[in-house]
């Protein structure tokens, strides 16, 4: 809370002593995967979370099938929002750019849908091959015998 918020919470003259404030909600900008085919369903989804309370932009790719929706909302009742009005499955946006991530091309974080330059997000995920979560050692090791690196040592 800033020092402002504050002294006007010290300074309140609206009368009511014991009442409570609302916390208010940050800005956001919330990225939601959704297939997008034509025209009709750009329209569908862009209609579905530019009626909420808080919503300031709605921007759609639909190259992509991304919606990211900008404004003092909540990220899971814009996603719940646009899978009850639109009938369409929608999840948070689970890509990031491939330059993020330390292993790019192992299995589990390369997805061939992605769009370009993008990979998916799954870091944290356990399910996703060893090999995107070693750390710079272990991948020293792993490569001193692989067969792709010219100067591993081979052993006949």
């Amino acid at each position: 809370m800033g020092v402002i918020d504050h002294l006007s919470d010290m300074f309140d003259c609206s009368g009511g002593h014991g009442h409570s404030h609302k916390k208010r909600k940050q800005l956001q900008t919330v990225e939601i995967k959704v297939k997008i085919d034509c025209e009709g369903c750009e329209r569908k989804v862009r209609r579905a979370v530019e009626g909420m309370e808080g919503v300031t932009q709605v921007d759609i790719e639909p190259k992509q099938h991304k919606l990211t929706v900008t404004g003092y909302v909540e990220p899971k009742k814009v996603l719940a929002r646009v899978k009850h009005r639109t009938g369409k499955r929608a999840e948070f946006w689970p890509y990031v750019p491939y330059d993020v991530v330390a292993h790019p091309y192992a299995p589990g974080v390369y997805d061939r849908k992605a769009p370009a330059g993008y990979v998916r997000n799954d870091y944290n995920d356990p399910r996703v091959n060893q090999l995107a979560r070693m750390s710079s050692t272990e991948v020293r090791y792993t490569t001193a015998f692989s067969d792709e690196n010219t100067n591993a040592c081979s052993i006949m």
